[in-house]
């Protein structure tokens, strides 16, 4: 089996695994964490499979681009207040002593009223 085949991100991004999805395009899709930590949580993650920021190149820099667009806009759809009172935060976590957990390359957007559990 490839590591498409076994990939969770990969399976909800392709509708096998059930997700809330948040938005979805050609190359992108983006889904509620099933374990916020703050009152906006949403993943934005590529469709293809790229395991993590040290496995992305050149080639992936329009990819990456659109995916940190596509950040402030979802953030104010899924209810973060706008800049400079609101806000959020965009967070890739790399490798295990980065805090990652999934395999698959993905960005945190959190945000909401302060305090938040963690982060």
């Amino acid at each position: 089996m490839s590591t498409l085949d076994n990939c969770i991100f990969c399976k909800i991004a392709r509708g096998l695994l059930p997700s809330r999805k948040v938005y979805e395009d050609d190359e992108i899709f983006a889904f509620d964490d099933i374990h916020p930590l703050a009152p906006v949580h949403f993943l934005i993650i590529p469709k293809m499979h790229i395991a993590s920021m040290a496995h992305v190149g050149p080639e992936h820099g329009a990819l990456l681009g659109r995916m940190l667009l596509l950040a402030p806009q979802l953030a104010l759809a899924q209810g973060c207040r706008p800049y400079p009172e609101g806000g959020f935060r965009i967070l890739t976590n790399t490798g295990a002593e980065g805090g990652q957990e999934v395999a698959h390359l993905h960005v945190h957007v959190m945000g909401g009223p302060r305090p938040w559990l963690k982060g």
